[in-house]
């Protein structure tokens, strides 16, 4: 019997995925920076966080928020 086990990098980036997967950027950002976490490649991590987006999405997106934010 082969058992699989991850190393730590691996554990880590499963963990990332289902942050991402999950909650909307900004709360997974506010994540890491409240875990004080950060290391790692900002390039491949923005594209996963960013996927499909567009300045405008983006713009209504921080808008929705500021205007729940307020209420």
């Amino acid at each position: 019997m082969k058992i699989n086990i991850q190393n730590d990098q691996q554990i880590i980036e499963e963990a990332f995925n289902i942050l991402i997967e999950n909650l909307d950027p900004s709360k997974v950002s506010r994540f890491w920076t409240i875990c004080k976490l950060g290391s790692g490649d900002y390039s491949q991590l923005k594209d996963k966080l960013f996927a499909g987006e567009t300045v405008d999405s983006l713009y209504e997106k921080i808008k929705a928020q500021e205007k729940k934010d307020s209420t």
